[in-house]
């Protein structure tokens, strides 16, 4: 019972472990904005072939499909990579990770992952606490690519012993009942372990040692490899609307490609008796590698080509949540620049409307609202922003498109505020209160609030040039006011009237009231300025 216990308790810390490191790869590549490696990561999937080629050849190098599918999925929820342009990288990983079962079977060589990704873990810490800038975000994402896998080998030896729970060789693979009974016991031994490479590895050394046969070790990779999906959906835990996409996409492939291999695999064996008998008893560990690549390959041969009905199909399947501001963005633009441009611009002003309303309600409840309502709504904002922000660094123009690039400018000028207002909403909470409450702010308070319960309808109805009005004169009228409520609070403080953190706070506040309507004002200028040019 204590052992039980014991080991429950290293599992639930290796699942920690892990939660942890994509929590902070995640936050490390967004904060990096990672320009470069979104220009690299963009030219790694033009294609869905070139995606898939990249998965596969990053798997095959790592050793390791769980690192490609967690990365993947990362990048995708940092906005680093669109939802459609990481699928070939994750058809691609699942070709690659046979590559492990080739050493095994061809040299006898088992990579331990997590005791590689120990020193990984201390060159990421030393990088996070003694680097500055762009090189402590790097250690952070290192740390938490590294942690990802050190939470894995913890699951794994905390289920040492546990990982094949049945005798697979009591299982008979000439009857279809049979193979589906090993099927299940392999992606068991998968979603426990947490590793279809350690069990593919095992699975090898059983047949070569005689323990099992070549067709019970088939079925018994085909669930190994659709137990994989686990790590995937543990990874999109939480996550953006394109990396819980990317997830499921993941597991509906591997699923497709273990029912495909499940049928064939009959077959197979029948084809190999008949032209090859000798391989089957001389060399088993090869034909049941050469097995597990040239299902996952048929599959990634299958779905490629209709990569965009399978994109479709996911985005049915894994509908946005309530309140989803921008889902109908596409990943990719369309080839035509304007219309990539009319679209990014529908999605930026569908995104100041509801930023509007959460600085409404931040006004008239002191809070933001529920707390919780809140942050889920900026946090929906944000996970838009990201698609917004990766949607207009796809789109490419030539110098004769000269009308786009003014619009495009606008586009980013826009964004840039919009993102900064957001930034306010979300880091400043304690001022947006003091904004709310406090009752020598209460005519700034009103005014601001009398905006944006005008601009929202000004914005709807296309009156650029009134909204553009309207928020400048707030603007202004902030601008002026700082100076001279300034001096107001100094002025109490000196006589005792506040203290100096009371003071402190409520210019803090009345700045906040300045930036938000500056923000306002340039973010409707650019908006506005498009709508002139059209």
């Amino acid at each position: 019972m204590t052992g039980s216990m014991g080991g429950l308790l290293s599992a639930t810390g290796g699942l920690g472990l892990f939660l942890l490191g994509m929590g902070l790869m995640t936050e490390a590549l967004r904060s990096l904005g990672g320009h470069q490696l979104r220009q690299a990561l963009l030219g790694f999937t033009r294609s869905p072939w070139s995606g898939a080629a990249a998965g596969a050849i990053g798997t095959a190098l790592a050793q390791s499909s769980t690192a490609t599918t967690v990365a993947t999925v990362g990048f995708v929820s940092a906005g680093l990579l669109s939802f459609q342009a990481s699928l070939g990288i994750i058809l691609g990983a699942n070709v690659g990770s046979t590559g492990l079962g080739w050493l095994v079977a061809l040299l006898g060589i088992k990579l331990d992952l997590a005791r590689l990704m120990l020193p990984l873990v201390l060159v990421g810490a030393a990088l996070r606490l003694l680097g500055r800038g762009r090189q402590a975000l790097v250690g952070q994402a290192l740390a938490g690519f590294a942690l990802l896998f050190v939470g894995i080998g913890a699951l794994q030896q905390a289920m040492a012993g546990h990982g094949v729970l049945l005798d697979s060789g009591r299982f008979d693979a000439a009857s279809g009942g049979g193979r589906l009974q090993l099927l299940l016991l392999g992606l068991l031994s998968t979603v426990i372990t947490h590793s279809s490479g350690a069990g593919v590895a095992t699975t090898l050394a059983a047949m070569a040692a005689g323990a099992i046969g070549l067709p019970q070790a088939c079925a018994l990779v085909i669930g190994m490899d659709l137990g994989t999906t686990v790590t995937a959906l543990m990874a999109s835990l939480g996550a953006s609307l394109s990396a819980r996409r990317t997830a499921a996409a993941h597991v509906i492939f591997n699923l497709f490609t273990a029912v495909v291999a499940f049928l064939l695999l009959p077959a197979y064996l029948a084809l190999l008796q008949g032209l090859w008998p000798a391989l089957a008893v001389r060399d088993p560990e090869f034909a049941l590698t050469a097995f597990h690549t040239g299902f996952n390959l048929l599959g990634v041969l299958v779905v490629l080509p209709i990569t965009g009905p399978f994109a479709a199909l996911i985005r049915a399947l894994v509908r946005p949540d309530r309140g989803r501001l921008i889902d109908e963005l596409a990943d990719t633009p369309p080839a035509d620049p304007l219309a990539a441009l009319g679209q990014a611009r529908a999605a930026l002003v569908t995104w100041l409307q509801e930023l509007l309303q959460v600085l409404r309600d931040g006004l008239a409840n002191g809070h933001g609202g529920s707390p919780r309502r809140s942050e889920r709504q900026l946090a929906l904002l944000q996970a838009d922003l990201d698609r917004l922000e990766l949607f207009l660094d796809q789109i490419h123009l030539t110098p004769s498109q000269l009308p786009a690039h003014g619009a495009l400018l606008h586009l980013l000028h826009g964004l840039d505020h919009l993102q900064r207002l957001h930034e306010r909403c979300e880091e400043e909470q304690d001022r947006l209160r003091t904004a709310a409450t406090s009752t020598s702010l209460a005519h700034e308070r009103q005014q601001l609030s009398a905006t944006l319960e005008e601009l929202p309808g000004l914005v709807q109805q296309g009156q650029w040039l009134q909204a553009c009005s309207l928020v400048s004169a707030c603007a202004q009228a902030m601008h002026r006011r700082v100076g001279t409520y300034r001096q107001e609070v100094l002025a109490a403080v000196a006589r005792g009237e506040l203290d100096v953190d009371g003071g402190t706070v409520r210019l803090e506040a009345i700045r906040w009231l300045r930036r938000v309507s500056l923000h306002l004002e340039r973010a409707c200028h650019h908006l506005g300025a498009i709508a002139a040019q059209d």
